[in-house]
């Protein structure tokens, strides 16, 4: 199993509790007065079975604040997400912090910063990188692109997982898409690993019928759900952060009643937000905003009281077109403040641009700054050893050096941490080696993994398997004309 970043710090806050209930007792009123239109049709029976009031004409459920937060109640408070890789399952939950890549649709020229559709080994490369760095923990869905050059649409989601399945023993998160996951599913119990399944609602206040299907095939498959709302503030959710988490706790209760309603057992479920501002000037999310964060914290502390593991997810994007100081600040802080306030999955690595352009190159500058925040958050040591009061004795005042003492060589690696593509030099140093940035670092980096690095290969016989229902997948669609 992978680590992670077990925090040992009192998470963040940023509302009293008299706030969160609140936000509570809103969203409650908006299920059981409002409503969530609910566009899957046994789900609508479902629901009246299970003593909603149900308009079928105008498919709105409305939800009792009791049943609601019975389905809460079934909810496991962590769960193991397991990888091809046994040695990489996770466990979401607790004070335990996981990173995720982020994605893009296109990879970016580093100079000219268009965009364009990657080639297929560009595809494969970027997803050796991220296989390869430490702290990227999970792989997202498109990882790490939305498909590549020869790549149907429509396919899109079936080839990113198999290219998952087949190049990494990580765990994966996957999207939804006319039916993928039937193909991803089967692909993922042929390699004996899970995929955590996104159930996302189309704000405002609605459950599509193709994501509550696919919830359902993920819950049957004994495979977590990722149950998220992505509303944008000022668009498809009030322009208030209060008034917005009122609207997204409400969608992502609804949608936990949906697929517990309908299982037998409890479902292992992930709540998540992929949640903006609207930027006014454009109508487009505000990508960077601190508005994401002031929302996150609060959702984190929200959901966190409700004893569930919680996932950010728009933490990893920003409005910067390339790699540069704009990029950094924009998502290191996101990334930061979902951390200290206890989000146990946050997206990071790799974005560039929104969700339009990844690179790997800033998958490596992120896999450092993700380091450094997962060094924060595990805290200071304070016991006899680290408080070394023998040693202070020992050394004295000046003269007094600790450079050359067995303690400083123990434990000064632990204390740190030591970025793989940061600029550390001297200023002479520096000129003597070039002159060479961060970024420059980074390239060199990615040359050496897609240079050194072997993923832990798939079997031949499951690699034929999954690459079989790759091609049914193919079939599927080409016979409903979409390939």
């Amino acid at each position: 199993m992978i680590d992670g970043f077990r925090r040992k710090l009192a998470p963040l806050r940023i509302l009293t509790d008299e706030q969160i209930e609140v936000v509570h007792s809103g969203a409650l009123s908006t299920l059981r007065e409002t409503g969530v239109r609910v566009e899957h049709e046994a789900s609508l029976k479902l629901m009246k079975d299970n003593g909603c009031e149900v308009d079928f004409g105008k498919r709105i459920v409305r939800f009792s604040s009791g049943l609601v937060e019975e389905c809460l109640r079934r909810c496991p408070s962590s769960f193991r997400l397991r990888a091809r890789d046994s040695e990489k399952d996770v466990i979401f939950g607790g004070d335990v912090t996981y990173f995720k890549n982020s994605v893009g649709q296109m990879t970016v020229d580093l100079d000219s910063l268009e965009p364009r559709v990657p080639t297929e080994k560009e595809f494969l490369d970027a997803l050796k990188v991220l296989d390869a760095l430490e702290n990227v923990h999970v792989l997202g869905p498109y990882t790490p692109y939305f498909g590549h050059e020869g790549v149907p649409p429509v396919m899109s989601i079936p080839s990113t997982c198999a290219a998952k399945l087949k190049y990494s023993g990580k765990a994966q998160l996957e999207g939804v898409q006319k039916g993928s996951e039937v193909f991803c599913i089967k692909m993922a119990k042929a390699v004996g690993s899970e995929i955590l399944g996104l159930m996302n609602a189309p704000s405002p206040l609605t459950w599509g019928s193709d994501v509550v299907e696919a919830a359902y095939r993920f819950a049957e498959a004994d495979f977590p759900v990722q149950v998220a709302s992505g509303a944008v503030m000022g668009g498809t959710a009030p322009a208030t952060i209060a008034g917005a988490l009122v609207l997204t706790t409400s969608e992502i209760l609804a949608g936990i009643a949906l697929v517990q309603l309908r299982s037998r057992k409890p479902v292992k479920v992930l709540p998540g937000t992929f949640s903006f501002p609207m930027e006014m000037r454009s109508g487009l999310p505000a990508f960077g905003d601190i508005g994401v964060s002031l929302y996150q914290i609060a959702f984190n502390q929200i959901w966190r009281g409700y004893g569930l593991p919680v996932y950010n997810s728009a933490s990893g994007y920003c409005s910067s077109k390339g790699i540069d100081f704009q990029a950094g600040y924009e998502k290191a802080i996101a990334c930061l403040l979902s951390a200290l306030s206890g989000a146990n999955l946050i997206t990071f690595h790799g974005s560039v641009s929104a969700e339009l352009t990844f690179h790997p190159v800033q998958a490596v500058l992120e896999d450092d700054v993700a380091g450094m925040i997962g060094r924060l958050v595990e805290g200071i040591e304070v016991d006899d050893e680290t408080l070394a009061l023998d040693l202070i004795k020992k050394v004295g005042p000046i003269p007094g050096s600790y450079i050359g003492e067995a303690h400083t060589r123990k434990w000064w690696r632990r204390e740190q941490y030591l970025p793989k593509a940061a600029d550390r030099l001297s200023y002479p140093e520096w000129k003597e080696k070039a002159k060479k940035t961060c970024v420059d670092y980074a390239k060199e980096r990615v040359e050496k993994i897609l240079a050194t690095h072997a993923p832990k290969s798939l079997a031949p016989d499951l690699e034929r398997e999954v690459n079989e229902i790759l091609e049914e997948a193919r079939r599927y669609y080409e016979e409903k004309g979409l390939v």
